[in-house]
């Protein structure tokens, strides 16, 4: 027996809904793993800018000794 148009309809809504929320999931996941990702960058910069001023300040006393 196939399905009326109207439990066909039924079934593709749900089908959307389920991927929605599927979409949902992830965008908040892509979304955590981006504001985790941002803060290691920050992190990552400051540190370098550490080292270049380390590495600056041994330079300059190299050239003064």
């Amino acid at each position: 027996m196939s399905k009326t148009p109207l439990k066909s309809l039924e079934a593709k809504i749900d089908e959307l809904i389920a991927f929605a929320t599927h979409l949902q999931r992830e965008n908040a996941s892509l979304r955590e793993r981006e504001n985790g990702l941002l803060q290691e960058n920050a992190q990552l910069l400051e540190r370098n800018q550490f080292a270049h001023q380390r590495v600056k300040a041994i330079s300059t006393r190299l050239k003064e000794g």
